[in-house]
């Protein structure tokens, strides 16, 4: 760990590693901010299982949002820090009832606090449906890559995939998946094919964030233990389907519907994952005023700096 950091993790007034028992299973979660009037954001990563790019390994990382929030970074059960075996037992339900203890525990300790929810991808399905048990507890909520509904299986991805170079044997696999007998193979080539051969997740002029340093920092974190980095990417939800066969036939347009709380959606231009022209649409059709919708242009469904920047600016907003 660099001098630098060590200083920015001696200057924050908070700076902790919690154990605490979410959803009846002991995880660890770090909170970490200059001092503690400040407003508290929990951070719910995307994946499922990718605590990219804040996780419980990012202590003393990002001091321009420490700065201004107490961070709460959360690895979700079965990944980084708090890694096991996801099974086939685990649904959404599961970490939604992990995501409300969390936010119970936090505001416990920060009582008196702003609390505000930053969720991306996976972590958007569980901020918008917390949203329905915590509306008293939760003052506002960014999430980038909103998922709504029709993940993968949908007339953009299909097109997108044809027009593009996805070789024809790849093609056939995808055209003859189905999202409510979809396997891990499947899955993954589709994913796959659409970060290779469309913008749909890293978008070729977006300016990219700078994961070499993120790496870097976590490897060199003091909280993190070489098994927990390695758990970033290979971890407990290898295999698991039963969570994508929830997300697949997910449809949260009545959640989004219903929030009683500022609810900012930013979106990448070219995503077509979490389709930013479904959240349009949502958005544009819906008479709730607390749901907005912010567009970074060049931007896919992996956030870059400019929507980062985005996300910032509107948890400031918040704030």
């Amino acid at each position: 760990m660099n001098k630098k950091r060590k200083s920015i993790i001696e200057s924050n007034q908070v700076s902790e590693l919690l154990t605490l028992n979410l959803g009846g299973y002991e995880q660890k979660v770090l909170v970490d901010g200059k001092s503690a009037d400040l407003p508290v954001v929990i951070t719910l990563h995307g994946g499922p299982g990718t605590p990219i790019p804040f996780s419980v390994g990012c202590r003393g990382l990002f001091p321009e949002f420490t700065d201004k929030f107490i961070m709460v970074y959360w690895d979700q059960l079965g990944c980084g820090i708090n890694n096991r075996k996801i099974d086939e037992s685990f649904k959404i339900s599961t970490f939604v009832k992990m995501t409300s203890d969390l936010i119970d525990c936090i505001k416990e300790k920060f009582p008196d606090n702003k609390l505000l929810l930053f969720s991306t991808s996976w972590g958007s399905v569980l901020s918008a449906l917390v949203s329905a048990e915590k509306p008293d507890m939760i003052d506002g909520i960014v999430a980038s890559g909103q998922i709504i509904k029709n993940v993968f299986f949908n007339d953009e991805v299909m097109g997108a995939l044809e027009a593009s170079a996805v070789p024809r044997k790849k093609l056939e696999i995808i055209k003859n998946a189905k999202p409510e007998t979809a396997n891990p193979n499947e899955l993954q080539t589709i994913n796959s094919c659409l970060t290779k051969y469309t913008d749909a997740y890293n978008n070729k002029n977006c300016k990219k964030a700078p994961m070499g340093k993120i790496i870097m920092g976590l490897m060199t974190s003091p909280d993190y233990s070489f098994i927990d980095f390695k758990a970033v990417v290979d971890n407990g939800y290898k295999g698991n389907v039963s969570l994508w066969h929830d997300i697949l036939k997910i449809d949260l347009t009545e959640a989004l519907n219903a929030v009683k709380m500022p609810y900012y959606i930013i979106q990448g231009e070219t995503d077509i994952v979490a389709s930013t022209n479904v959240v349009k649409e949502l958005v544009d059709n819906s008479a709730n005023k607390n749901l907005s919708c912010i567009v970074v242009k060049n931007t896919g469904h992996f956030p870059g700096v400019e929507m980062m920047d985005a996300v910032f600016e509107n948890l400031c907003k918040l704030s």
